[in-house]
């Protein structure tokens, strides 16, 4: 029998937010509008595995975004918070420098031996643009070709200076780049993920691009040796090549996922799952390139702080001892077989995305597919699951949880089908539809 659903506290404090907070929170994804408008818990009290606990003290099974990706190896882990309490008993911060950080680099470059040097950063973000001012700087080239999500920094959001469908397919459609100055027009250029002729006609038409920025993989594998033959095009015109590994990095291999291609960018990017929930990124590189750092000025305090080194050290001892990566295939591939599964007993149609540690589905019904989604966000979360069309693997998840996962959602689909094959989605749900982009909220 159905659950209801009660968010009193959460959604009382989210609308206190909406009035106190532009956006309500500080990261997009968040906002409880984009999942289940006036429904969703908003707040957590506490989490731990893969269970939250939400202000009226319900607790909910996590099978969405683990903390939007950070959380890999489950909430609260036990070996990574121990670390950082220690950390903080030892002292979080001083005017000397704390030895992890000298440690963190050298794990880094050991896992990826191409790599020279590292810096240090706290969000994914600021990681990027760290990166790309190194690049810059040593190029001396001011245009970057970019191809996927590389966060809200001036320099990504430029590509939308001019022409607001350039971020369509990477970030989010018709985003209006207010604030990002006029200046920087022409200098962020976009092309397709394995689609190299793209890159092909920008290189050609640029000669001044001294930057060329990937994610390695995303929900596509690469096809006819896309990521060889963007590190050919780099070396050829002399662009620094840097991979954005924030989104992908740690879940298919410990390091990044471009070692399983064979492919050494110049600089890559780490952020996310590397520090397990605590703010923790790092920009790696070969020494050539990252010498350039010390042309320009990059520079803040909280990058130093202990607690970032040491919980990345956890972390990623911890995912190379218990070979975490391959768990995280392994449940995702479940999940995967169980989603198909059930699609065909319920008749929807569904494609299966992967990799298995970022398993989606889309819902393959046009206008119809963000209000179904509402629905199955809304059906899950009534029967005590966080839930959409990803899940972010973690460690924690295991067999178990997945076969009662699977149960609740063969009967949501069920629900799901339903709505598809009535006239309109609407009145099966008790609020909005959530919103898919960047919606005002107050």
């Amino acid at each position: 029998m159905k659950k209801k659903t009660t968010t009193r506290k959460g959604s009382v404090l989210w609308n206190k937010a909406k009035v106190l907070i532009p956006g309500g929170s500080q990261l997009l994804s968040k906002r409880s509008e984009m999942l289940l408008p006036g429904s969703w818990p908003s707040y957590y009290e506490k989490a731990k595995g893969i269970e939250v606990w939400d202000l009226d003290g319900k607790k909910y099974i996590d099978f969405s975004t683990m903390g939007v990706g950070v959380c890999t190896l489950g909430y609260a882990d036990r070996e990574v918070n121990h670390a950082v309490k220690s950390a903080i008993d030892r002292g979080s911060s001083a005017t000397l420098n704390c030895p992890e950080e000298v440690e963190l680099a050298e794990l880094l470059c050991e896992l990826h031996p191409w790599a020279h040097m590292a810096r240090f950063a706290r969000t994914g973000g600021e990681a990027m643009a760290i990166a790309v001012r190194i690049a810059r700087a040593h190029t001396g080239k001011e245009k970057v070709a970019f191809c996927g999500y590389h966060g809200w920094h001036d320099w990504y959001l430029a590509a939308n200076l001019g022409d607001t469908k350039q971020l369509d397919g990477h970030l989010l459609p018709g985003l209006d780049p207010a604030g990002v100055p006029r200046s920087l027009k022409g200098t962020a250029l976009p092309f397709s993920y394995n689609h190299i002729e793209e890159l092909e006609r920008i290189v050609s038409a640029n000669k001044d691009i001294g930057v060329i920025v990937v994610e390695p993989l995303r929900h596509q594998e690469p096809k006819d040796n896309f990521l060889q033959k963007v590190a050919a095009i780099a070396q050829k015109s002399g662009a620094v090549l840097i991979f954005d590994e924030i989104s992908i990095g740690w879940r298919l291999t410990v390091g990044g996922a471009h070692l399983m291609y064979g492919v050494h960018p110049d600089i890559a990017v780490f952020a996310k799952a590397m520090g397990n929930g605590f703010p923790s990124a790092a920009v790696i590189g070969t020494k050539h390139v990252m010498d350039s750092a010390q042309k320009t000025f990059i520079s803040s305090t909280y990058w130093t702080d202990r607690i970032g080194s040491v919980a990345a050290l956890a972390t990623i001892k911890k995912m190379k001892r218990e070979h975490v990566p391959l768990h995280l295939k392994k449940i995702g591939g479940l999940i995967k077989e169980g989603w198909e599964m059930l699609a065909r007993k319920h008749s929807l149609d569904i494609t299966v995305l992967g990799p298995e540690a970022l398993v989606t589905f889309v819902l393959n019904y046009g206008e119809k597919s963000q209000a179904l989604r509402t629905l199955f966000t809304q059906e899950m979360l009534a029967r005590g699951y966080l839930a959409g069309a990803s899940v972010y693997v973690s460690y924690a998840h295991k067999e178990r949880q997945v076969k009662s996962y699977l149960k609740v959602v063969d009967e949501v689909f069920g629900i799901v089908k339903k709505a598809q094959e009535s006239k309109s989605v609407i009145p099966f749900l008790k609020g909005e539809v959530a919103h898919s982009g960047f919606k005002r909220l107050t």
